[in-house]
């Protein structure tokens, strides 16, 4: 929440944040009254109706059904029109692209994943893969509010830059603006995130790690990346490249050109060859994360002993990881995404034993361990979210249209 000496001073400023301060109520309780609208806001009837006729003017909410609560004659709801603007979330992994597209209310209307071999691509063949699917996406919708793009590495949020992807093996990517010039959408509604930390937003807002101000996102693939939240306020820059955490000193070579870094450990790679021989199905190329983890899960519930035994490894070296960030950071709850989440009835003894093996922070009950709610759908909503939060933020870069009576 802004603190008063972040509030805006002028009109306009003040007026865009009350466009904002209803979109957003409408977003998280869906259709309300004028009247409830006032009362959820703090801004007067008068004020809330001018509201709700510039938010209409802009196509950005319609009339919904009647209020029957309170006194007096029922009241026309106003909610959020569903399909008038959209984001797009691309998302890129070693293994993957895809794309998620979400409308002004949150809800996700496509989702498209297409495994591949991202290194074997190459940065420019892979943009060619991400503006295709943005074109696919853009020919179903009408209005795209924006663009967000998540990536394994780091990135510079400022110039749309990957500064580094090892597991991508990028350096120095100007992916904005190589996917402006490829779909010819503006710059400046392109934005590139790494994809930990959007996807740990995503949890933030209305996943397993909602309503909590300390948390570490974990998220589990090739690698392990983390989106590190405390006081609400996400932490950026190079702090989520927690993979590279040199946890082994002597420990298997990196892609980054160290050793033992936390991700050698805890990637799925390493994981699947310790539960399963070369030619095994957990490791046919043709399938992607989720269904190697499928795999893995069944084997796990029947039963079989190598599995477990892979499993409770993970856990422990898990473990090993979330100790030192639990000093770190002391969260209150360590959210297992990727394909640690639906793994997490296994994983979270062994990681358990560890924080209370390597971490001061156990002495106090330590984090909570959960798994993500929104699993491997996670970094494309995030990446989602993203795109179309500039407009939440402020609702008047939707264009005016034609007036349209909203009932009082």
């Amino acid at each position: 929440m802004p603190q008063p000496s972040d509030r805006p001073t002028d009109r306009a400023g003040v007026r865009r944040a009350n466009l904002a301060l209803l979109v957003r109520l409408l977003r998280r309780h869906g259709g309300l009254s004028r009247a409830q609208l006032a009362t959820l806001s703090g801004l007067s009837k008068a004020t809330v109706s001018g509201l709700v006729a510039e938010l209409e003017i802009r196509e950005l909410v319609q009339a919904g059904g009647r209020h029957e609560g309170g006194q007096g004659r029922p009241g026309q709801l106003v909610e959020l029109r569903p399909r008038g603007h959209w984001g797009i979330g691309l998302e890129v992994d070693e293994n993957h692209v895809g794309a998620t597209v979400l409308d002004l209310a949150g809800t996700a209307t496509t989702r498209r994943r297409a495994a591949c071999d991202v290194r074997a691509l190459g940065a420019e063949r892979t943009l060619d893969e991400l503006a295709a699917l943005v074109l696919a996406a853009r020919s179903e919708v009408d209005d795209v509010a924006g663009i967000a793009v998540a990536v394994p590495g780091l990135v510079d949020t400022a110039t749309g830059l990957v500064r580094v992807a090892p597991g991508l093996r990028w350096r120095g990517l100007a992916l904005a603006d190589g996917l402006a010039a490829r779909t010819g959408f503006p710059l400046d509604r392109i934005v590139v995130g790494n994809d930990a930390n959007l996807a740990a937003l995503a949890e933030a807002d209305d996943g397993a790690a909602r309503g909590c101000s300390d948390v570490v996102f974990l998220l589990g693939g090739m690698g392990v990346g983390a989106g590190l939240i405390t006081g609400g306020g996400l932490i950026g820059g190079a702090a989520g490249e927690v993979g590279h955490l040199s946890l082994e000193p002597t420990g298997r070579p990196c892609v980054c050109g160290r050793r033992g870094c936390w991700q050698t450990a805890v990637g799925i790679d390493p994981f699947l060859h310790s539960l399963a021989g070369p030619g095994d199905l957990v490791h046919d190329p043709s399938l992607d994360l989720a269904q190697r983890t499928a795999i893995v899960r069944r084997r796990a519930q029947d039963g079989d002993r190598r599995v477990l035994d892979a499993l409770v490894q993970l856990g422990a070296a898990l473990g090993h990881g979330i100790a030192v960030l639990a000093d770190l950071l002391d969260p209150r709850i360590v959210v297992l995404g990727g394909y640690f989440a639906p793994l997490r009835e296994w994983l979270a003894e062994p990681v358990r034993a560890e924080l209370a093996a390597r971490s001061v922070t156990a002495e106090t009950g330590g984090p909570r361990i959960v798994a993500s709610r929104l699993g491997f759908t996670a970094v494309g909503t995030g990446a989602a979210q993203a795109a179309i939060r500039p407009l939440l933020d402020d609702p008047t870069l939707a264009p005016a249209g034609a007036p349209v009576s909203v009932e009082a």
